[in-house]
């Protein structure tokens, strides 16, 4: 099991947050409510050979658990969270990724993304996952897979993903063209570049 840097702080909870027991339901629109026998996880871009899984090709690949706290931009905070799923690292080597590839783009059903860095992508604790507290994620938390980012703001730990995207440059996923930050560092308050219609 993967132990989040960010848990072992002294004080865990970042500035302008704070705790909460249970995980909220947040999201624009409505739940997406995917069938696993018809979801595909396209992985194309900047990688020698574009690929795509199926569930059942997806959960094969090496499951990992990360031990996390998450810190969503509407200022909460929950700690102690247990995931299970594949590494952001498994992707990448199962990937094949090209050398100018410097930034990601998560795709998710509804038409949702959200960019990040490669570094920010590859770190020990970010992971696709499939399961919270040892309980299958739900559709309203994003299931049958989301990625889950610890480091950064939870709007960046992308529901109901489907697709990732290889880039030489960076640009603004969903999120970010509706005025988030383009990174979204929780212990730096990297929460808004402007107004959004969707605080």
């Amino acid at each position: 099991m993967i132990i989040s840097e960010d848990t072992k702080r002294e004080n865990r909870i970042p500035p302008g947050q704070h705790e909460i027991t249970s995980l909220p339901v947040l999201h624009a629109g409505s739940v997406q409510n995917i069938d696993t026998s018809k979801w595909k996880f396209r992985i194309f871009g900047l990688v020698e050979e574009e690929k795509e899984l199926n569930y059942d090709e997806f959960m094969s690949l090496p499951q990992t658990k990360v031990f996390s706290d998450i810190h969503c931009v509407t200022t909460w905070s929950k700690l102690n969270n247990l995931w299970e799923g594949v590494s952001s690292n498994t992707i990448k080597e199962f990937a094949d990724v090209q050398k100018e590839a410097k930034y990601v783009m998560v795709h998710a059903s509804g038409n949702f993304t959200t960019n990040l860095s490669i570094k920010d992508f590859l770190e020990q604790d970010v992971l696709f996952a499939t399961r919270h507290n040892e309980n299958p994620i739900t559709s309203k938390h994003g299931a049958p897979v989301r990625l889950v980012v610890p480091k950064l703001y939870f709007w960046k730990s992308t529901k109901w993903v489907n697709g990732l995207e290889f880039m030489a440059e960076d640009k603004p996923g969903f999120w970010e063209s509706n005025g988030y930050h383009m990174h979204g560092d929780p212990w730096k308050e990297e929460r808004y570049s402007g107004q959004s219609n969707y605080i």
